[in-house]
């Protein structure tokens, strides 16, 4: 009986760390995470966020709808704008925290060769 349980276990595990590291690919691209990190000060609308970031208007919409699919932003209209925010205080503080490690990490992470941007970023 014990055997039978061991591979749903480790299935499941399997599952949990791939939606893991799903989730952290929302935030491995540079412009998704420059938009969310805008987003840590508050609601913007798309033009504000395009503002904040230096990105381009299209760049920002589509990433806006990925981050939207994903569950990371919350969107509500209010007139002719609609406003965007991060859809859990959460995600600010996983950003937070990621911050803090960062600082104390930073020259390892720097230094890492093996999580190299792709060529043309």
């Amino acid at each position: 009986m014990m055997g039978a349980r061991a591979p749903m276990l480790t299935v499941a595990r399997a599952q949990g760390v791939g939606l893991k590291a799903k989730l952290f690919r929302g935030f491995s691209d540079p412009s998704r995470l420059s938009i969310v990190e805008a987003l840590r000060r508050g609601p913007l609308t798309v033009s504000e966020i395009v503002d904040a970031t230096g990105l381009s208007q299209p760049n920002v919409s589509n990433h806006l709808g990925c981050l939207r699919d994903c569950g990371l932003v919350v969107c509500e209209q209010q007139g002719r704008h609609v406003r965007y925010e991060l859809s859990d205080r959460r995600v600010a503080s996983l950003l937070r925290l990621a911050d803090e490690l960062l600082a104390d990490v930073a020259r390892g992470v720097y230094e890492c060769t093996r999580y190299a941007a792709p060529a043309g970023r």
